[in-house]
């Protein structure tokens, strides 16, 4: 099992230890740290680090499962999918984000939501749990808040028209879409859970403004007991997504409210690991966000006599994240005050109250609490964007790694152990060029649709034709349908395929 924390730096992790007031699970597997640059920049973005993750090669900004000069490479789920193992993924945000992503699919833009949405349905794998239903639907109307806080509506479609709810059906998933339906799923298969239009709520908004949407911790169980039903044994990855998501924001309640559900999956895995006795299980973070540190220019005097309750105590009065108390503000903002103390801010000063009454913007709200909120909790951050050190690595069970690796070993060791190569033998080159792979055949070649929603790959010899279309498991020979081991990728340019013979 593979368990990722999306842009989470040490820092965090200490204050989110200091405010459970206990050891967290993953120090009891601390193990060594891991580089996380990417093939470009001494700061990676979800998507490189993802890849670099699931396939063993550094990559380029954006690329979800490709290598830096664009080909599709075949990732550590999809080579233990190929060697017989059950797989599955679980995210808090939508499944088709950067890091599940880069497990699963292959694109040059990370935002191609819709192919990575349709590759994933078509990948064959036993469980898929998170948010992202908004990608497999036709058309979707998401209510979200204008800057003045009114309901507007917001369309999300798949421009291909097609509708994959249908689709994870007709494979034979058992499809849930809500917390209830999760812990009551019972029988064997495959199992899709699909809890949110986009992401799953932060933990502490969770259980209190989105009851019906399951924790990490839940759908990580969920995904066990489902996995661990077949003989060979499994590849699970799971991502805390959303402490990169808080960083951005420079909130240090959502950060810390992501850090403890990530542990608490990490409990998850780590309790049937141990029982197992056979299992591995890394944790690590994909990159570091914010520059979080504990201690600011404020104090640069005094920071010999702010014990740990000095900074987690102004925490503690938060009873949503800021994007919680925030999506609770009235159009009138008659409800200001409440939204302050939901966040933790009582006792605002004359000029901090003024403040907040002149934001124009939903943001403007978020930007001008956190501040207030890091003032009085003695935080610092040095940037809304990524960082670039070494992450910790948690590690447990047999074949685990130790010491100071590179995210790209990470596959390495996991296909080690689970008896596979991404760099030999017929895995090391799965992804072909099909147009020239089929013209050495003899075949005339010719993609039809090349700048349509639904392109497809044509192959035709004698009376024989062969259609390859894009994202899918499959192709057509005339009238029959063959069903393949992986998808076909389309780049806009070269269709890449996998065919045996």
């Amino acid at each position: 099992m593979l368990l990722i924390m999306d842009g989470t730096n040490s820092d965090i992790l200490t204050l989110s230890r200091w405010y459970r007031g206990t050891d967290l699970h993953l120090d009891s597997i601390l193990s060594g740290g891991v580089h996380t640059h990417s093939a470009q920049s001494a700061i990676t973005d979800s998507a490189a680090a993802g890849s670099a993750m699931a396939t063993g090669m550094k990559t380029r900004a954006d690329y979800i499962g490709m290598s830096p000069d664009g080909r599709p490479v075949l990732t550590v789920l999809e080579g233990a999918k190929l060697s017989g193992y059950k797989t599955g993924i679980v995210a808090t945000s939508p499944v088709q984000h950067a890091t599940p992503a880069a497990f699963t699919s292959h694109a040059l833009n990370r935002d191609e939501f819709g192919d990575i949405g349709e590759q994933q349905v078509h990948q064959g794998l036993d469980v898929v749990l998170g948010g992202g239903a908004a990608w497999l639907k036709p058309q979707t109307k998401n209510p979200v808040k204008n800057d003045d806080g009114m309901l507007k509506t917001k369309q999300v479609s798949r421009e291909d028209g097609e509708n994959l709810l249908e689709t994870i059906k007709a494979n034979q998933y058992q499809l849930v879409r809500k917390r209830d339906g999760l812990l009551n799923s019972t029988g064997s298969g495959k199992l899709w859970g699909s809890f949110a239009n986009e992401d799953i709520s932060f933990e502490m908004d969770r259980r209190k403004l989105h009851p019906d949407e399951p924790s990490l911790k839940e759908m990580t169980h969920a995904a066990i007991n489902k996995l661990s039903e077949g003989d060979k044994g499994f590849f699970l990855m799971v991502e805390g997504s959303k402490v990169d998501w808080a960083a951005h924001k420079n909130d240090p309640v959502g950060m810390i409210s992501e850090v403890l559900s990530f542990d608490d999956a990490v409990g998850e895995a780590l309790a049937f690991a141990r029982k197992d006795k056979n299992t591995m299980v890394i944790a690590v973070t994909d990159h570091g966000n914010s520059g979080l540190t504990l201690g600011n220019q404020h104090t640069n005097g005094d920071y010999k006599h702010l014990p740990a309750g000095k900074f987690v105590e102004p925490l503690k009065k938060a009873r949503l994240t800021v994007k919680g108390a925030v999506s609770q503000l009235k159009p009138d903002r008659s409800n200001l005050k409440k939204v302050l103390t939901n966040y933790g801010l009582k006792n605002l000063s004359s000029k901090e109250f003024s403040l907040m009454k002149r934001a124009a913007t939903a943001e403007e709200f978020e930007n001008h609490m956190v501040k207030l909120m890091a003032k009085r909790a003695n935080l610092g951050f040095t940037t809304h964007g990524h960082t670039g050190e070494d992450v910790f690595l948690y590690a447990y069970g047999p074949g685990k790694p130790v010491g100071l690796i590179d995210n790209t070993d990470i596959p390495r060791v996991i296909s080690d152990y689970l008896g596979f190569s991404l760099t030999s033998g017929k895995l090391a080159h799965w992804y072909v060029d099909g147009m020239t792979i089929f013209r050495e055949k003899g075949y005339q070649v010719r993609i039809e649709g090349r700048t349509s929603e639904n392109p497809v790959l044509v192959a035709v010899r004698g009376e024989e034709v062969l259609r390859f279309p894009e994202n899918k498991n499959f192709y057509w020979r005339n009238d029959e349908k063959v069903m393949l081991n992986s998808v076909n990728v389309f780049d806009g340019k070269t269709f890449y395929v996998h065919v045996e013979g």
